[in-house]
């Protein structure tokens, strides 16, 4: 009770005393002097309040993503649908949720590089990898030329990927 008795004090007292110092008299004047140096001292000697304790939530850290090794998964199937590409191949223990992959078309070949783990190549597509019924599969965009007869092949292996166009 007593901070707000002061607060309102010095929201009447201080103004008046200023007015004072500057139109009063002498003896005004040494009033207000008075008057503000005891409003002074009230507010230092005022025992601050009490804080309450600063409770910090520490969350604990993510744990980080699984490793995954890297390796070069060979698709076994491709699937066309409108401007994607969905390749897919047996999946691994341990699957990388994340592949990097790299397609280059010329004329009707289209050559297709997986990689997971690893480096990263800076031309190639990060997609996430999904792992169902043991077939890890990802989607790749392909251009929309690229929808027509071309032979998919993997370019680590050179071999052939079958790819069905169901579009």
């Amino acid at each position: 009770m007593l901070m707000p008795a002061l607060g309102v004090a010095w929201l009447v007292l201080a103004p008046l005393a200023l007015w004072f110092l500057v139109r009063g008299r002498a003896l005004a004047k040494v009033a207000a002097v008075l008057t503000l140096g005891l409003l002074e001292a009230a507010t230092i000697a005022l025992p601050s309040p009490p804080t309450a304790p600063v409770v910090l939530a520490v969350r604990p850290a993510p744990a980080p993503p699984a490793a995954c090794a890297e390796r070069f998964p060979a698709p076994l199937r491709g699937q066309v649908w409108h401007e994607h590409l969905t390749l897919s191949w047996p999946a691994a223990a341990g699957e990388c949720a994340r592949a990097e992959v790299l397609v280059r078309q010329k004329g009707h070949r289209l050559r297709v590089w997986v990689h997971e783990g690893g480096a990263r190549h800076e031309q190639a597509t990060v997609v996430p990898v999904s792992v169902s019924e043991g077939v890890a599969s990802l989607r790749v965009p392909v251009e929309p030329g690229g929808r027509g007869r071309f032979l998919a092949v993997d370019s680590h292996t050179g071999e052939r990927i079958p790819v069905d166009r169901t579009h």
